[in-house]
């Protein structure tokens, strides 16, 4: 993890977002795919740790931005649903810009220049974000120089040529990105607020609970899946501090397939998690972790942020599964996210407002446990006695030393441990040390990062 993306508790960065805008078969997932593939700020080995194609966290040059996958206009599609292409194109390329700080317009250097091109460029130009034109497919292009000069004349300068497959040219353009992309900020607070994101997928109960927990009907609530559209914050009091609620509208399986309105909202539900201090992921406890709880579960502790797993409509669970204690579904819930074993478990009912009260005791320790900073001595002791306990094995014929270990950072907590060579920290073996320190220190709930660093030539022997 790079520096940049730390915050103290004063405030937690806003990461920057880019789209990558454009017809169909041009290449835009292949890019994404390119642009994200070596680089993405994934911390978790775990297998099942499963983010959609549609989102993704890039780090470039010490830069930490969101980037997004749109979908292409499929014209059968269009015909089918009785929406002219043009109409359905605009749709989609408005909703991108919206959301996004910069956008990236893919074209394709094999084919030259398209009239659907025209159209997207026509509706970007009125969207007021810098546009990145890149030539995708300019491995193959016969005649490079006359296709480049085509694609110019869309209005936003020279394009860059990139091979997705290859990977030629990418470097430059994650260059240019970086280079137009706003200064990152920090979230502002006031005071000792929280943020909370409230996320889950359509009709799991979020604006129900949001509702229940606020103690009157500040959002929408329906039994309809998707009603909520916008995030909706609130802000409310408990035993003297402020939380900051976001409800976010419902993440379906497949956001692109539901129209420009269902895209707009999934990128509404992902910017949620990324301006939150703690996720709250929402289920249904009737339906079990689905897929998309799970890609859910795995954005939000890619964007590091504490996490709390909530499982509602635990009336129902009663009523039909009585023989079932909450031990029990709990158990059967970390299995299914083997990935998140840190995050609590609660199950409550939003509706009737049966252990509602469960929460937020649970959301006060885990902010607690987000700021905790453990005293260097007991820090390098326990460390100490791990090791001595457990050494490391022998790899590539070296074996890993750790001198001590101090923890620059909180919110969420960063522990460096200073050694004679990170190469040689294994993930097993970091996996080993992070589960000591939960056992040691009260990380419930936190993100807990553990970075190796060659210890520096003037710290002696």
């Amino acid at each position: 993890m790079q520096e940049s993306q730390i915050a103290g508790a004063e405030g937690a960065l806003h990461p920057a977002t880019v789209a990558i805008v454009g017809r169909p078969n041009v290449g835009k997932s292949a890019l994404f795919n390119r642009l994200i593939g070596r680089r993405l700020a994934i911390v978790e080995d775990s297998p099942g740790v499963t983010r959609d194609r549609l989102y993704a966290v890039c780090d470039w040059r010490g830069r930490v931005f969101s980037i997004v996958d749109t979908a292409g206009i499929d014209p059968t599609a269009a015909i089918a649903h009785g929406a002219e292409l043009a109409e359905a194109t605009r749709r989609q390329a408005e909703a991108a810009a919206h959301e996004s700080d910069l956008i990236v317009m893919v074209v394709d250097a094999q084919t030259g220049l398209h009239a659907l091109d025209d159209d997207v460029a026509n509706i970007l130009r009125r969207t007021h974000r810098p546009v990145v034109l890149a030539a995708n497919k300019s491995e193959s292009s016969a005649d490079a120089g006359g296709v480049y000069a085509e694609f110019s004349r869309l209005g936003f300068g020279e394009p860059f040529p990139v091979s997705a497959v290859h990977g030629e040219g990418t470097g430059d353009l994650l260059d240019r990105i970086v280079e137009l992309l706003p200064p990152q900020s920090a979230i502002a607070t006031e005071g000792d607020e929280l943020a909370l994101a409230v996320i889950g997928r359509p009709n799991v109960g979020k604006s129900s609970l949001v509702n229940a927990l606020l103690g009157e009907e500040r959002t929408l609530v329906s039994e309809s899946p998707g009603t909520t559209r916008d995030a909706v914050d609130a802000v409310f009091a408990w035993h003297g501090r402020n939380y900051r609620l976001v409800d976010t509208a419902g993440l379906r399986k497949q956001p692109r397939a539901h129209g420009a309105i269902e895209y707009y909202a999934a990128l509404r539900s992902l910017g949620a998690v990324a301006r939150c201090d703690i996720a709250v992921l929402v289920f249904d406890a009737m339906a079990g972790i689905l897929m998309a709880d799970r890609r859910l579960a795995g954005i939000a502790i890619e964007e590091r942020k504490a996490l709390i797993v909530v499982g509602n409509k635990w009336d129902l669970v009663r009523e039909q599964s009585g023989e079932f204690t909450q031990g029990e579904l709990a158990a059967a819930i970390r299995e299914s996210l083997p990935f998140a074993t840190f995050a609590p478990i609660t199950f409550l009912s939003a509706k009737t407002h049966r252990r509602l009260g469960s929460l937020m005791p649970l959301v006060a320790q885990v902010a607690e446990n987000l700021d905790r900073r453990v005293p260097t001595p007991k820090l390098n002791s326990v460390i100490r006695d791990a090791v001595l306990a457990h050494p490391p094995a022998v790899h590539a014929g070296r074996v890993l030393r750790i001198y001590y270990a101090s923890q620059p950072a909180t919110h969420p907590p960063l522990v460096v441990l200073h050694c004679n060579d990170p190469k040689l920290a294994q993930p097993h073996y970091v996996r080993f040390l992070e589960n000591t320190l939960r056992a040691n220190f009260n990380f419930e709930g936190v993100p807990l990062t553990l970075r190796f660093a060659p210890r520096r030539p003037d710290e002696g022997p």
